[in-house]
């Protein structure tokens, strides 16, 4: 999900498939490693843990980024599921991934700091604990200008059906599974409806939202994001994205809207197809260290499935609500299941329809 300066026009996704498919590949299993080629968000790892990985393991670590988890799954397919060794992947992809072979198991005997992880965030999904790594978890929310915006926000339908002073500067997320997960939990649907009626409210919330939407996008991460610029004064965000952005400008507040959101987990995978599958699996035991992973959690601002990182944590980290909603919070959050192929249809023609000429 992360997460964190996830913009980028089409052209951007094309020349990283074209990185992607231009990586060479290794024919030989005793061929020197020197090399693993990652896939995540952009800004979502810690340079200098990159750096202090390059220097104890001999291993450099070359970061290819993607600006959604649709455009992620598009460069796996146009690659087969090729020269990638690491990506970051949401947890709704674990198992649709498997079955498509992209997935090599990941083995505690060889990543033994698999053991920190809290287990409720290895097995929140289908498949998650054989094939993958918990990396962070973290909520949806609103993130708005509290000197622009003249009433508090605390409901998404704030959002939906906007006072005049937001009308063509909200920015809502691109991402297709969760932007339609917003409009259902809008109306009070869970964001693993199957009924019809669910999504023809949330298409239609949706399409009412359109005309008052600047753009489906991320929110860049730096003082020139739209955000901090003032062009756009509300957005549909993760929430450690918003605290980038509060460590910028104090005028920005994040919120967890009263009727809830969606609960996501990234996970780090070894893909199937790898040459690279011991300096990969390298990568993922040092990252779990846990003063490497409480490091990486300051970096990002996300809270982090490895219990005893959080152990090192500074008590302030902890206590940012932000970072660790309460239990009171959580409850109203909604992890996303498995849907049937026919809600997916629904929901793919739903997501066209309302970015049509916005994303």
């Amino acid at each position: 999900m992360n997460p964190l300066l996830r913009s980028a026009p089409c052209c951007i996704f094309i020349c990283i498939v074209g990185c992607l498919l231009s990586v060479p590949i290794f024919t030989s299993a005793e061929e020197t490693i020197d090399e693993i080629t990652f896939l995540n968000w952009s800004e979502y790892m810690d340079p200098a843990l990159i750096e202090k990985f390059e220097e104890q393991y001999h291993i450099k670590v070359r970061i290819i980024t993607f600006d959604s988890d649709d455009n992620r799954t598009a460069m796996l397919v146009a690659t087969g599921g090729r020269n990638v060794d690491v990506a970051l992947i949401d947890g709704q992809s674990i198992e649709a991934y498997r079955r498509r072979d992209w997935l090599a198991p990941v083995n505690e005997s060889v990543i033994p700091n698999i053991s920190h992880i809290d287990s409720k965030w290895r097995i929140a999904y289908t498949g998650a604990e054989e094939y993958s790594v918990p990396y962070f978890w973290g909520t949806t929310g609103i993130v708005y200008r509290t000197d622009l915006v003249p009433t508090p926000i605390t409901s998404w339908m704030q959002i939906f059906r906007p006072e005049p002073q937001l009308h063509g500067k909200i920015f809502m997320l691109p991402q297709s599974r969760e932007l339609i997960d917003i409009a259902l939990k809008s109306l009070g649907h869970s964001v693993n409806a199957t009924d019809k009626a669910a999504y023809e409210e949330a298409h239609k919330l949706l399409l009412g939202q359109k005309p008052f939407v600047k753009k489906y996008d991320n929110l860049s991460l730096n003082k020139n994001s739209a955000l901090i610029k003032g062009s756009i004064v509300a957005a549909a965000t993760y929430n450690g994205d918003a605290l980038a952005l509060i460590n910028i400008d104090k005028n920005i507040k994040y919120v967890t809207p009263e009727e809830g959101g969606v609960l996501w987990v990234d996970y780090l995978v070894i893909l199937a197809k790898s040459e690279k599958k011991k300096a990969a699996e390298a990568f993922l035991n040092f990252l779990n260290i846990p003063k490497n992973a409480a490091q990486l959690a300051q970096f990002v601002h996300y809270a982090s499935p490895n219990r005893e990182a959080e152990k090192l944590l500074p008590q302030e980290f902890l206590n940012d609500a932000t970072i660790y909603p309460s239990a009171e919070i959580l409850k109203k959050y909604e992890l996303e299941h498995n849907l049937p192929p026919r809600i997916h249809r629904v929901r793919t023609t739903i997501f066209a329809d309302v970015t049509s000429g916005k994303i």
